[in-house]
């Protein structure tokens, strides 16, 4: 399962959210995996893509960060996915 992870760093954290990833790694557990994010230009937000079986392990990996970021979290598909599924609801 794929989700949309949106990442607020709370005010003035973003210096410490890059220094504990550089020292920690983005501390995903087993199951999570990393796909893909943007930065915004004034480093207020992150847009991260992760996959896991269900979301118990997103909330797992987002609880280690919580005290530097706030979290929004959307359960998203594939616009190859959405399209078949469409397709076959509505032939």
């Amino acid at each position: 399962m794929l989700f949309m992870v949106l990442e607020r760093f709370k005010p003035g954290q973003a210096p410490a959210v890059y220094r504990r990833f550089r020292a920690q790694g983005r501390m995903e557990p087993p199951g999570v995996t990393y796909i893909a994010s943007w930065i915004d230009e004034p480093f207020d937000r992150c847009f991260q893509v992760m996959e896991a079986p269900d979301i118990s392990g997103i909330e797992e990996w987002t609880r280690r960060w919580d005290d530097l970021v706030e979290f929004e979290i959307v359960p998203v598909r594939t616009s190859a996915e959405a399209a078949a599924l469409m397709a076959a609801v509505n032939p």
